[in-house]
């Protein structure tokens, strides 16, 4: 059972950067596949950006942020993190870090549905 924490969720202005890291308990975590989520209210939970191992660390994007938020791991540390930069009103809402110990085709690097393990959020908001 990996249990993930995410930290670093802040009140940003318009245009302003953040970086989000999620912390894994797992020690065999290097091998997993790992994804930021975001859920604004009133809205279903969409894909911010994910990271494979097995295809050497294979990023996906979604495209409201592509070229704005970098994914990245260490794995010395068991933790991923989510640099976003000009971040826009849109942004806001709880960021969530998930994780699965399968290899994900990149298709679907971004649904829900394959990750297995969730943490419990961090809110992110963003002043105009």
């Amino acid at each position: 059972q990996v249990q993930l924490k995410e930290s670093g969720g802040a009140s940003v202005e318009n245009g302003g950067s953040l970086k989000l890291s999620c912390l894994a308990s797992e020690y065999t975590y290097q091998t997993y596949s790992l994804a930021w989520f975001r859920q604004s209210p009133g809205e279903k939970r969409e894909g911010v950006a994910a990271i494979d191992r097995d295809r050497n660390d294979q990023t996906e994007y979604a495209d409201a942020v592509y070229k704005r938020c970098a994914i990245s791991r260490d794995d010395a540390k068991k933790t991923v993190y989510l640099q976003m930069n000009d971040l826009k009103p849109e942004a806001p809402g709880i960021y969530y870090c998930a994780a699965d110990p399968h290899a994900i085709y990149s298709w679907k690097m971004l649904r829900d549905d394959p990750y297995k393990f969730w943490g419990q959020g961090t809110q992110v908001t963003v002043s105009a």
